[in-house]
């Protein structure tokens, strides 16, 4: 399958426990921090619910 990149731009603090815990399962805890993952529809939908505190690479 093919791969996504993904930064952290967005800070956790003052944002609810469920989206710091998806940060979390994305692989994601720290401000500027890369992650690349499979494409996959759940991925997508964690990416969505934290939209406003990642970017997607290309």
């Amino acid at each position: 399958m093919a791969k996504i990149k993904i930064k952290q731009t967005g800070s956790p603090i003052r944002r609810p426990a469920v989206q710091r815990k998806t940060l979390i399962g994305l692989g994601l805890n720290k401000m500027h921090r890369e992650v690349e993952l499979e494409d996959t529809p759940e991925i997508r939908g964690m990416i969505r619910s934290v939209r406003h505190m990642v970017t997607v690479i290309d």
